[in-house]
């Protein structure tokens, strides 16, 4: 099963945003991600919607921030990215009226939601500019491919 790695590569994304003050390119941003334009452009949606980001179209357009990262949690860029899922497994429903498959998924289903409960609760706490390297040079965008 492949990872969902958009959480990763958006946060790389907005650290270096946070670093510009002028727009990226999703040409250049894409890169940094390891995509295409169009994909990036389409995960980055979310991001625009809950005001965490500003694009622009045509000659000097490209991606801001709208919010300084001492503003945005993990939690906003995650609840942004639609709540990718945490977990690579889930219960079966198979024989939902066998006791033994309800007391697994039970026991499952009550680990997970505690789980998900501190992953939210701890994401709520992380500012993205807690994130930051503590060199900014470490963070020049880069034009064409990462170190």
């Amino acid at each position: 099963m492949n990872k969902d790695t958009r959480l990763s590569g958006v946060l790389h994304v907005l650290l270096h945003l946070g670093q510009v003050s002028v727009p990226l390119t999703s040409e250049v941003l894409a890169t940094t991600m390891g995509t295409n334009p169009a994909i990036f452009r389409r995960t980055m949606a979310g991001l625009r919607e809950a005001g965490h980001v500003h694009s622009g179209k045509g000659h000097g357009g490209g991606w801001l921030l709208a919010r300084p990262l001492r503003e945005i949690t993990l939690l906003d860029v995650y609840l942004a990215l639609g709540r990718p899922t945490l977990f690579a497994f889930g219960n079966r429903s198979d024989n939902p009226g066998c006791k033994v498959e309800q007391a697994v998924n039970d026991a499952l289903g009550d680990t997970m939601a505690e789980a998900e409960a501190l992953f939210v609760e701890r994401f709520g706490a992380i500012t993205l500019d807690q994130l930051m390297p503590s060199r900014a040079s470490a963070l020049a965008v880069h034009q064409h491919a990462h170190d």
